[in-house]
């Protein structure tokens, strides 16, 4: 494969991945749902309320691993993360190799329109 090539199919996966890209429209209501079904059994959307996982009211803009009172692994304290919608995207999608070592067990959600309707709930949580 030539370097154009190269280049070339790397912007076509970075367009066609992009959940940020107008095609994908955002649905808070059905992000709800995606957080029911995928995230609700470890996390709560209301402040103050940790469970296995911290708890994902105002995660948006927030810096990883802070939360007093939380136990974070130390990869994720330590991380430099702030949750913005494309460090979300990415972390969503695998959060092991965006955070190694996280004790995050989560495999990750592979649809992009679920992670960009989840990213459109939890931004509405403020």
């Amino acid at each position: 494969m030539t370097m154009r090539h190269l280049l070339l199919a790397t912007f076509v996966a970075a367009v066609a991945w992009s959940p940020f890209d107008s095609a994908i429209a955002q649905d808070a209501t059905a992000g709800a749902a995606v957080f029911k079904s995928q995230c609700s059994i470890c996390h709560s959307v209301q402040e103050g309320r940790n469970m296995v996982g911290p708890s994902l009211f105002g995660i948006v803009g927030r810096k990883a691993g802070t939360i007093a009172g939380f136990h974070y692994s130390p990869a994720n304290k330590d991380s430099g993360l702030t949750w913005d919608a494309a460090t979300l995207d990415r972390y969503l999608t695998s959060p092991s190799t965006v955070v190694p070592h996280t004790i995050m067990t989560y495999a990750g959600l592979k649809d992009a329109q679920k992670r960009t309707d989840l990213i459109a709930y939890l931004s509405s949580l403020h």
